[in-house]
């Protein structure tokens, strides 16, 4: 059996889309704070690591479960979920016209194993009006979005380009995944059974 250990319904569609069906959702209820003293990349895949092991108490033998986080970094400072409207709206004026990173660490668990990787996409916003900040807000869509936007929804216009994985920005690199699993012994290219 395959546990998501996330209740991110972007997660999940991205994990239908990889043709994996079949699959438990089991949100991780641990909260890791972010460990400024570790590089980037180490920080969120410590975060994810740890949901996985929050998943994984509770999973059955040979289960794989299969964690995730994403951060947004500006100058070097982790972007959270923000804490409501005002905060949502003071992170896209200081995203405005900038280029900033998007961190998505990945954990696959399968018994005693461990496997986790990270993938940085780079994301530039256009440059935003307060009256374009106002709407977006106002639309409640990155109230629950690190960074405070979506780049798979409405977010998508404040987007100038990106350079790297774009799932990867959604909340999920599904390319680096499908390998995590094939070293967890689940292979995502070999055809379904068929009943």
């Amino acid at each position: 059996m395959i546990v998501l250990a996330s209740g991110s319904p972007r997660r999940r569609e991205l994990l239908e889309n990889m043709g994996i069906r079949d699959f438990t959702v089991r949100p991780s209820a641990h909260e890791e704070p972010f460990d400024g003293t570790l590089p980037d990349t180490r920080a969120v895949e410590k975060i994810a690591l740890m949901k996985g092991r929050d998943a994984a108490r509770s999973a059955g033998e040979g289960d794989i479960v299969i964690a995730a986080d994403t951060l947004v970094f500006l100058d070097g400072r982790p972007l959270g979920k923000p804490a409501g409207e005002a905060e949502a709206a003071q992170m896209l004026r200081v995203l405005s016209g900038r280029e900033h990173r998007v961190i998505t660490a990945v954990a696959v668990l399968r018994d005693r194993a461990e496997y986790v990787t990270s993938v940085v996409t780079r994301v530039r916003f256009r440059p935003l009006s307060e009256r374009e900040i106002g709407w977006y807000v106002a639309t409640g869509e990155p109230l629950d979005k690190a960074g405070a936007y979506g780049i798979q929804g409405l977010g998508g216009l404040l987007i100038q380009g990106i350079r790297g994985d774009y799932y990867n920005v959604v909340g999920l690199p599904v390319a680096a995944l499908a390998e995590l699993l094939a070293k967890a012994g689940y292979d995502v290219f070999s055809p379904p059974e068929r009943t």
